[in-house]
């Protein structure tokens, strides 16, 4: 099925407006690039003040070309660039890039002119990359409509291709994306698209991934983005590419901002810069990198191996010392490093010294690279139900000897059974990469990059896509009622929540001591009283909290306690009244948050709760809402989740109680995300498998 920008990754003709004959600058460049990559179709130089350019007419205007355009690249002043575009619309052109700089991020009367090339590509249907991109670079079809120097093709340069399976990358920085590009290629990874999405006045990342995912020539994407704009569209995507079962491996950068927020309860004050950004990420099974050689090595991993069944690495060596390091970094990245059956460690001694060893890691040592051992230890580990996946940690300096031939080697590459990963710890030559690289090996020299890219391997072949939330599990309801006031106390949002349909314990807000022995009678001892105030958050700092009330005479003396209390540390804020709860029985303390991201909305947060809270922060966040399922994926990221399993002879917790409270918070979020903008419970209390959950405290926070 033809996508939408099929035209644009694959024009049959280009114009390239403001063209030069000067191939020094910018727009003499882009011809250049265009003719010695051999794009195949029509190209139109457009420039008044030349009548050719490099062989080719060259037109005045775009609309003297009178024949179809797919592709216009846009390179002259910015104030001149509007003028140019209704001139493409008014010709027909499908697609333009627009290379000029000096719009938004400038900002003042520039930021308005990126404004009018918004209004430009919606009145006209024109689709527009940029202003200030760097173009892209197709690979598939040989469109270098980019003025990058890192498709320059070098007289005589023969590529060095490794791989079958292709990248596709998505860049927001048009440098970065090149320079990814630049380094993937040099060990001989395969590149499908390189696209910079400049300023993204209409065309954004989220466009630009869609297509990657829906196209046959693209295997992995790489994006490195600094922001999303176009969310929904980047959304479906990720969630077309979840389904599809494509690799997406993502760079974040701008996480080091101070995001200033007002702190108004735990889950606000511990989600970090990119917390949205990662549970988007994770969500959908996306691949982190925060380095551009570890991304481009997870890349060619992917783009080289199957998917690994297991976690049981098979360490290869000629170094004993390196094969020892090589068994440390996979297991210090999870992996595990098994020793050998005595029927495997026996067929591998054949083929090394006496001095080799056979256990794992296995180094067949020079000599037992002459008798074989290096390409049967491999073809031994293919077939072998002891493990899962092969790195092979060897010299590959020598300009001159190969240890393997490639029509031994190549069929096992070929056959994809297992991932076989190369690793040289000198650094390879040339001549190695291209031996190998007919093999359809890649030869990595970041050892701890090897490490990261194999636990990612596995992490992606176990991810699997969660189904939807239930709406149905929290019925509708109308809240209205409960959203009256500015801001909210704990009373205000239990009620908010009874309403919603989330189950809580029974309680009493007592406004006055006449109150108080109905709500004793009601409630039953032991029993808490906190202080009930809009204008107080953290009641136990104001001390208005007294726990674990057992008699009357207790229970009236802490109501005026609390009252005297918080009338010292607070005198000027509003009293509800004191609320009597049960004391409830003792269980897993967690907290559950919900909060509303700038970019994505609202997210859910899940972690351990108690005092400790924000000192571990050991949390996790998705996008709300979430179903039980996803729930439940969320808990077992913590480091703390074997508490839940029965840590030490305690009790398995009710996991499933929890994980379903922690959906319906995230539906609640979802349903309110424009009258709530955070809501939190802290603590929950988990008690045993089949007795459910307390929720002790809530909080819902309205938008300022």
């Amino acid at each position: 099925m033809p996508h939408p920008l099929d035209t644009f990754f694959a024009p049959s003709s280009i114009a390239l407006v403001g063209a030069s004959r000067d191939q020094e600058k910018i727009p003499g460049r882009l011809l250049s690039m265009l003719r010695k990559n051999e794009y195949p179709g029509k190209i139109y130089p457009i420039n008044p003040n030349y009548p050719d350019i490099d062989g080719l007419a060259c037109y005045k205007t775009i609309g003297e070309i009178a024949a179809p355009i797919d592709l216009s690249v846009i390179i002259i002043p910015a104030r001149a660039v509007l003028g140019a575009l209704e001139e493409c619309a008014a010709a027909g052109v499908k697609n333009c890039v627009i290379i000029s700089s000096g719009f938004a991020e400038e900002g003042g009367d520039s930021a308005a002119m990126q404004d009018r090339i918004v209004e430009i590509a919606k009145r006209t249907g024109m689709r527009i990359s940029g202003p200030n991109a760097e173009g892209f670079m197709s690979e598939v079809q040989k469109v270098a409509a980019t003025f990058s120097p890192t498709v320059d093709v070098k007289p005589g340069h023969v590529p060095l291709v490794a791989t079958t399976r292709r990248v596709g990358i998505v860049a927001q920085s048009g440098g970065i994306g090149f320079a990814i590009k630049h380094r993937a290629k040099a060990i001989g990874v395969a590149i499908s698209y390189c696209v910079s999405a400049g300023n993204e006045s209409d065309l954004g990342a989220g466009e630009f991934l869609d297509y990657m995912v829906q196209d046959a020539a693209t295997d992995v994407i790489l994006l490195f983005i600094e922001g999303i704009r176009d969310v929904d569209k980047f959304l479906a995507a990720a969630q077309r590419a979840a389904e599809a079962g494509k690799p997406v491996i993502v760079t974040k950068v701008g996480r080091s901002g101070a995001g200033v927020r007002a702190a108004a309860s735990h889950t606000a004050s511990m989600a970090g810069w990119s917390a949205a950004y990662d549970a988007v990420f994770a969500k959908y099974g996306f691949i982190v990198s925060n380095d551009m050689d570890e991304a481009v090595a997870i890349a060619a991993v992917l783009a080289s191996n199957p998917l690994p069944k297991g976690d049981r690495v098979a360490v290869l060596t000629v170094s004993g010392g390196a094969g020892i390091w090589g068994a440390d970094t996979v297991s210090m990245q999870g992996l595990q490093v098994p020793a050998l059956s005595a029927g495997i460690q026996s067929e591998i001694k054949q083929w090394m010294p006496s001095y080799g060893a056979a256990g794992n890691p296995v180094d067949v040592t020079a000599q037992g690279v002459s008798m074989g051992g290096l390409q049967r230890s491999i073809e031994l580990f293919d077939a072998s139900s002891e493990v899962d996946a092969t790195l092979v940690i060897m010299s590959f300096s020598s300009d001159t000897r190969m240890p393997f031939k490639e029509a031994e080697l190549k069929p096992v590459i070929s056959a994809q059974n297992k991932p076989v990963v190369f690793y040289s710890y000198t650094l390879p030559s040339e001549f190695a990469r291209r031996e190998l690289a007919k093999a359809g090996v890649v030869i990595l020299s970041g050892l701890t990059h090897v490490g990261v890219a194999m636990r990612r391997l596995l992490e992606y072949s176990r991810f699997k896509l969660a189904p939807p939330a239930d709406a149905a599990s929290l019925p509708a309801r109308d809240l209205s009622a409960h959203l009256k006031s500015p801001r909210m106390s704990e009373a205000d949002s239990k009620a908010l929540l009874r309403e919603a349909g989330i189950a809580l314990p029974d309680e009493v807000l007592v406004a006055g001591r006449d109150a108080l022995d109905a709500a004793i009678a009601k409630i039953g001892f032991p029993l808490v009283m906190k202080i009930q105030s809009p204008d107080i958050g953290h009641k136990s700092e104001a001390g208005g909290v007294r726990l674990n009330i057992a008699t009357k005479g207790e229970a009236f003396s802490a109501y005026r306690d609390l009252l005297e209390s918080v009338q010292k540390h607070r005198p000027h804020a509003a009293i509800q009244g004191v609320l009597v709860s049960p004391m409830a029985k003792k269980g897993v303390e967690i907290i559950i948050g919900t909060l509303k991201d700038a970019t994505f909305g609202p997210m859910v947060m899940v972690g351990f709760g108690g005092i400790t809270t924000e000192l571990f922060r050991d949390v996790t966040y998705r996008p709300a809402p979430v179903g039980a399922a996803e729930a439940e994926a969320m808990l077992g990221e913590l480091k703390a989740a074997p508490l839940l399993r029965g840590f030490r002879g305690a009790p398995k917790a009710d996991v499933a109680a929890l994980a379903k409270l922690i959906s319906q918070l995230s539906l609640l979020a979802a349903r309110l995300k424009d009258e709530v903008s955070e809501l939190e419970l802290n603590p929950v209390l988990v008690h045993g498998e089949g007795q459910g959950v307390t929720i002790v405290d809530a909080l819902a926070v309205r938008p300022k």
